[in-house]
């Protein structure tokens, strides 16, 4: 378990060396935990969250797996980034796998209007 922690930090250092986000085109940042998942549209140069949506907001229906949720979590943040005339943004896995939750938000994010 302990291998697989430090891998996870080499590989989101790895990352976040190569990516910064900025007002233009901000970076969408993913946490993922057991319950919940989460992206927020962050601008490095500033410090600011510009965006940000969580599976916690979404109106829970019935019999929907953890996937479809993710999904319907970047439609969301994608619907909130166009109301601030956000196109564009920067994919940041934080570490994770492309895999999963993680893909499904990003599909979820391109199918609502982002471009990465």
């Amino acid at each position: 378990m302990i291998e697989a922690r430090l891998a996870k930090k080499k590989r989101q250092k790895r990352i976040r060396y190569k990516i910064t986000g900025s007002e233009i085109r901000p970076r969408l940042s993913v946490f993922r935990s057991n319950k919940y998942i989460y992206g927020a549209l962050v601008d490095d140069s500033a410090g600011k969250t510009l965006v940000s949506a969580s599976e916690r907001q979404l109106k829970v229906k019935s019999k929907v797996t953890k996937t479809e949720n993710a999904f319907e979590v970047g439609k969301l943040l994608a619907t909130k980034a166009g109301k601030k005339n956000i196109k564009k943004v920067i994919f940041d896995r934080a570490g994770y796998l492309y895999h999963g939750r993680v893909k499904a938000l990003a599909q979820g994010a391109r199918e609502g209007g982002l471009e990465f």
